[in-house]
């Protein structure tokens, strides 16, 4: 090590070391073999190899089995508000480049992928929704916040405020509370703004809505969809405000169907409709019951949408949750005629790329069909996947022709 260090010292396993080595910044509780002292939770550690090399520094989290999470691997940062100034701005800029013309609404911080673990900020036109689910993070925000919101401001971005949405389980692992509301800063107003995304407006219900109000991840999959929809009759299975839905009808679809099980989702995919003045119909229903009915009708869709929430949030559940994405595939590919098109996505990281191709090798088998790949995507930019950390690559997007 280059400097002093006054930092807590945390002795980690080999096992640990080569993850931190090999990019990963997560140290579980069962990793650490030795500490010098409880830390104050939520304070920065240093964690040292079983030689003694430095490793790292990162929050460390009493209450979590992810025990600390490195944020630096550079000896001679100081972690003040000049150095988390300037990780705010790397992301900023990150996001300007890869996102230009459409990062008034985008994702600016992507929580591990930015250094930043557990924080999530979305730009909304003229809001940033904040989700921290980490301690350490935690009790940083009243420096990155400010900063955050100044940095945007001084480029011109009209925001009027930052609103929390912190009312995720996650958090009471970490020891700390639920809540949400405004962050004291700016002007504040109502809860709800609009954004455009591929040339299509959307309310964003940012208090109430999923996450934090709408899925951004999506954008430019949604754009690949609209390519090819001219014409087509399309079903978009888990609407949720109607994103895939809009974007098939502004394609030149002939006609869309949008289906989610939740009434309010329904209910905001049509204010979307109606504000860019657009025709869809809309069913309320549970996919894994209709899909089974429109069959037996012989409805007439030639392009199907599934996105689903995820299935599974953890490894325990994965092979239940493969069950229920192979049923309303095969049923999505049982439904659609040969020539038909089907865009079909996971968002849960335990669900890797190839287990999901394998499960879709195997609804096509119970469906009878074969599929001729046409696109395989993941997130957009804005949500950068960070090489060593699996957990930052979660999106899976595939587009078929069932032939």
């Amino acid at each position: 090590m280059k400097i002093t260090r006054d930092f807590i010292c945390a002795t980690v396993t080999k096992k640990a070391e080569d993850q931190l080595k090999n990019g990963h910044p997560w140290v579980y509780a069962d990793e650490i073999t030795k500490i010098d002292a409880e830390p104050e939770n939520g304070s920065l550690v240093d964690v040292l190899s079983e030689k003694g090399s430095y490793l790292g520094t990162g929050f460390y989290s009493k209450e979590s089995k992810i025990r600390i999470r490195v944020i630096s691997k550079n000896a001679n940062d100081k972690f003040d508000e000049a150095f988390y100034k300037r990780r705010l701005t790397h992301a900023w800029e990150y996001r300007k480049t890869v996102m230009g013309s459409d990062i008034s609404a985008s994702r600016i911080i992507f929580g591990e992928a930015d250094f930043f673990p557990g924080l999530t900020v979305d730009l909304f036109s003229d809001v940033l929704v904040a989700q921290t689910l980490s301690i350490g993070t935690e009790k940083i925000k009243d420096i990155l916040f400010p900063a955050l919101f100044d940095l945007l401001k001084k480029d011109g971005v009209p925001l009027r405020g930052i609103y929390e949405r912190n009312d995720v389980k996650l958090r009471e692992l970490e020891g700390i509370p639920q809540y949400t509301g405004w962050y004291d800063i700016g002007e504040k107003g109502p809860t709800e703004t609009k954004i455009c995304e591929n040339g299509i407006y959307y309310h964003v219900d940012f208090e109430n809505g999923q996450k934090t109000g709408f899925f951004l991840d999506q954008k430019y999959n949604r754009r690949a969809v609209s390519a090819l929809t001219k014409g087509r009759r399309v079903l978009d299975c888990f609407t949720h405000t109607g994103s895939f839905a809009l974007n098939a009808k502004k394609g030149g679809a002939e006609h869309v169907t949008a289906v989610d099980i939740s009434s309010t989702a329904t209910d905001m995919a049509k204010r979307n409709a109606e504000l860019n003045g657009l025709e869809m119909e809309y069913i309320t229903a549970n996919v894994f019951d209709l899909l089974p009915e429109l069959i037996a009708s012989h409805a007439k869709y030639d392009f199907i949408i599934l996105d689903p929430p995820a299935f599974t949030k953890s490894r325990k559940t994965m092979l239940n949750a493969m069950g229920g994405y192979r049923e309303i595939n095969q049923k999505a590919m049982r439904l659609l005629p040969r020539g038909g098109y089907l865009a079909t996505a996971s968002c849960s990281h335990f669900a890797s790329f190839d287990v999901f191709k394998k499960m879709l090798l195997h609804a096509a088998g119970d469906a009878g069909v074969s599929l001729r790949l046409v696109e395989v995507r993941g997130q957009a930019p804005d949500h950068p996947v960070l090489m060593g950390v699996p957990e930052t690559e979660y999106l899976k997007f595939f587009i078929f022709q069932v032939v």
